[in-house]
């Protein structure tokens, strides 16, 4: 029998495993290729795809992450009212994300969140569930709800320690309220000196609680290079849970996007490998649909894609992603006027298979950016992918 994504979670660290070390830089193969090969499908125009979850004249809003309840049906959303960083924003849809309350009330200490914040799902060894709110740079603070985002504690230090995108992921390890979370730091944040490197040196870290996501240890390092900038690690298991990837930015904008792989429960990790065209960009979010196939959203940073600085994602398999094919098509969610200041999404799959995908961006030209989730089904995508393939057929000619 086929162990489904979720299944695979608790197959992957079903035995304790210790922290890496940080390994030397090994030489790296060629440069991967530059070019995109396959259909991209364009939804951009589409504005019956598109609900405005938040839009304030004058205000950027941007940075947001999303979760699904296990009702299937009630999404939270939270988000800064700046770039990355301001007074955490929170609402809530219960109706699949078609329609959005008004901005909830938080404690008064969500005013001073420094960095993007993230959500997640915990429960503890006593069955206890929690939801945590991540908020980043020094010191690196959770708030937490018992009772499913209806109220929040303040945020409190997490430990000595911080860093950037706190936390990009976070997994369970399969052992009762114990978890594994990812994130990087650049030399400025990890310690109360917010000083830069020289050089710079992008480090990726992983702390792990073992309470039900209340109490974290010292984060450890699992990557370091100096010529390389990775960071933003995006966690996604093997369908069949043997094998856990992080997809990783490259921020030094050198290489394409990389990729790292852990078998042993994140013991160890392999050397970052160069990722195609196709799946290089930033804040890698990924779902897998009901049919095994993965949707991967991001910000496009593709060096000579038609869409970069735009909202994007990938549709392929796991296999794919973990051979380097370059994957089935790829998807223009929405249309970032400005740069590429966009694309830091939540992806949920409603229990019908629609993927409800949310992110900020400049959606309309010479405005502030505002907040809008994107409906889709694989099916609807694979049909537009056909066409678009033929269309590429044809201009060939």
């Amino acid at each position: 029998m086929r162990i489904t994504p979720t299944c695979a979670l608790l197959v992957l660290f079903s035995h304790s495993a210790a922290f890496s070390q940080v390994g030397e830089p090994s030489p790296d193969a060629p440069p991967k290729s530059r070019e995109i090969t396959i259909p991209l499908v364009d939804l951009a125009s589409d504005v019956s795809r598109q609900v405005i979850v938040d839009r304030e004249a004058g205000q950027y809003l941007g940075h947001p992450t999303t979760l699904l309840l296990e009702d299937g049906k009630t999404i939270l959303c939270v988000y800064p009212k700046g770039h990355g960083r301001g007074p955490i924003t929170y609402k809530r849809s219960d109706d699949g994300g078609l329609t959005w309350s008004d901005r909830l009330s938080t404690p008064d200490n969500w005013s001073t969140s420094k960095e993007t914040p993230t959500l997640h799902r915990v429960i503890s060894p006593d069955g206890t569930r929690r939801i945590i709110l991540w908020s980043g740079l020094y010191p690196a603070r959770i708030a937490v709800s018992e009772d499913d985002g209806k109220s929040w504690s303040p945020l409190k230090p997490a430990g000595d320690w911080g860093g950037i995108v706190v936390m990009s992921s976070l997994v369970p390890t399969g052992q009762p309220g114990t978890y594994r979370a990812f994130f990087h730091d650049d030399g400025r944040f990890f310690q109360d000196s917010n000083q830069a490197q020289d050089p710079r040196v992008f480090t990726l870290y992983q702390t792990r609680s073992t309470g039900g996501g209340l109490n974290w240890e010292n984060p450890e390092p699992i990557l370091a290079r100096p010529d390389l900038h990775l960071c933003e690690p995006g966690a996604v298991f093997s369908p069949d849970g043997s094998e856990l990837a992080l997809l990783l930015r490259e921020n030094s904008r050198t290489r394409n996007s990389y990729i790292i792989f852990s078998s042993d429960s994140g013991a160890t990790w392999t050397n970052p490998v160069e990722l195609p065209a196709s799946l290089t960009g930033d804040r890698h979010t990924a779902k897998y649909s009901p049919d095994g196939r993965l949707v991967i959203s991001f910000r496009d940073m593709a060096h000579e894609s038609p869409t970069r600085g735009d909202w994007v994602a990938w549709v392929g398999t796991y296999e794919q992603l973990r051979s380097g094919d370059e994957g089935d098509f790829r998807v223009r969610l929405m249309d970032n006027t400005h740069g590429a200041d966009c694309a830091y999404p939540g992806v949920e799959v409603l229990p019908d298979g629609t993927f409800v995908a949310t992110t900020y961006g400049h959606w309309t030209a010479g405005e502030a950016p505002y907040v809008v989730a994107v409906r889709f089904q694989l099916d609807e995508l694979d049909e537009l992918a056909e066409k678009a393939s033929a269309t590429e057929s044809l201009k060939a000619k």
